[in-house]
């Protein structure tokens, strides 16, 4: 791949974005690469946690400004519409994915951040919606900004382009820890470690409930919620998983195994 690379670490897959003249921007080849990688690890299932990272100066500056002005209007919209596959992509594969942020990760890369399931940042981070400041309003990246963090500070930081601390972002939700630039691999590893202990089947199974119920009403979500439990409890590393606890042992989960629920 010309702008990834990937390492792997028992069930943990490491994603490098590797764009650095643009301080990883999401190229249109990129996109595709990135996407691509996605659909491996889906059709695989050989790890449990996906970890997308950038470098030190740049988690990801968002798309290619240089890209956009010489595309015509008609590869402009392929080039969004790539982006938002890779979105869907990244909310509907099992895995959990989380963003690693060192850096700044402004625009769509705040979107990445927004978008990953969960999120790990260095005290040296900073994020933002800046189009604006270039007359090009973070429209997509509007959408999971002001579904992870309030709608004032969204409207903020998307009409203002000013950027905010690793701290506030904690604060506002948008990413779950922030640490030392040090300990950044450390506790992102950790955090993927909580996870790749659980069975894949079940955390597909989490992960597809979880996104499912947020936009639904408070009994349509729990009767929805109901049906997805009541046929958990069948899957067998759900029985594997009980009949553990029971026998005071460490579940063996069956992760090739790809029965839906």
């Amino acid at each position: 791949m010309e702008f990834l690379s990937v390492r792997k670490n028992e069930d943990i897959a490491y994603v490098t974005l590797q764009n650095p003249r643009e301080f990883n921007a999401l190229s249109l080849k990129l996109l595709q690469e990135l996407d691509s990688f996605l659909q491996e690890v889906t059709e695989k299932r050989e790890v449990k946690v996906v970890v997308i990272e950038g470098s030190t100066k740049a988690f990801c500056s968002g798309h290619s400004l240089r890209e956009i002005e010489n595309m015509s209007a008609h590869e402009v919209l392929k080039l969004f519409q790539t982006c938002q596959l890779l979105m869907r992509r990244i909310r509907e594969i099992p895995q959990i994915v989380i963003s690693k942020v060192e850096g700044v990760a402004v625009a769509a890369g705040c979107q990445l951040v927004a978008i990953s399931d969960m999120a790990v940042a260095s005290e040296n981070a900073r994020f933002g919606t800046p189009g604006i400041n270039s007359g090009l309003f973070c429209s997509t990246p509007a959408v999971f900004l002001s579904r992870n963090i309030g709608r004032k500070k969204a409207a903020e930081m998307l009409f203002t382009g000013n950027l905010i601390s690793a701290r506030e972002a904690l604060e506002l939700g948008l990413v779950n820890k922030v640490v030392p630039p040090n300990m950044l691999d450390e506790e992102t590893e950790k955090l993927a470690k909580d996870v790749t202990k659980q069975s894949l089947n079940i955390i597909e199974i989490g992960k597809r409930m979880f996104y499912q119920q947020l936009n639904m009403e408070d009994f349509q979500a729990l009767n929805y919620a109901t049906e997805v439990i009541a046929l958990n409890s069948k899957h067998p590393d759900a029985v594997e998983g009980i009949r553990a606890f029971f026998e005071k042992r460490t579940p063996v989960w069956n992760d090739k195994l790809t029965t839906r629920i």
